[in-house]
């Protein structure tokens, strides 16, 4: 079995087209390129929210009067 010709992939594309029509495909583009941009601006987001919420935290200490500043260590 080896791999698919191109006159294979045009039939498949062509049936596809036929099926759901070009205007559902297009949506289904756009939705899926709207994930993808989202996904992204997502993880950047989270890289700069952790910074950002770590600051806020020491902030946050240093005004308060019953906060204990101590120092977390990792076990190995």
């Amino acid at each position: 079995m080896g791999s698919f010709s191109i006159w294979h992939w045009l039939i498949v594309l062509i049936i596809v087209m036929l099926v759901f029509g070009t205007k559902k495909l297009k949506n289904i583009g756009t939705d899926l390129g709207s994930a993808v941009k989202g996904f992204k601006d997502g993880m950047r987001d989270g890289t700069t929210a952790d910074a950002n919420s770590a600051q806020q935290v020491t902030n946050a200490a240093k005004t308060d009067s019953n906060t204990v500043d101590v120092e977390a260590k990792t076990k190995s």
